[in-house]
């Protein structure tokens, strides 16, 4: 929503979809795994080079700036609601 590159570190539940929904339309980097970062030596190395391609490839801000255009454009909070007025 903010317009920004992400660097995805999914840990649990539905966020390995949502992480590899980022990368797949370009506004992010691909996921970083949670356990890479807890358990390897070179963690930081890892962490800090996927936050150096999400900054440093201008297609990740063009995607994650498109996409906050898209969603400050819709009306999700009205969506719902005509949903739940017209019983789903």
């Amino acid at each position: 929503r903010a317009g920004v590159p992400a660097v995805p570190v999914p840990v649990t539940a539905d966020q390995p979809f949502w992480a590899a929904r980022l990368a797949a339309v370009g506004a992010g980097t691909g996921p970083v795994p949670f356990r890479a970062l807890a358990e390897e030596e070179g963690a930081p190395d890892l962490l800090a080079e996927a936050v150096a391609r999400a900054v440093r490839e201008p297609a990740h801000r063009a995607a994650a700036t498109g996409i906050a255009r898209r969603m400050a454009a819709e009306d999700g909070a009205g969506e719902v609601l005509k949903a739940v007025e017209n019983g789903g």
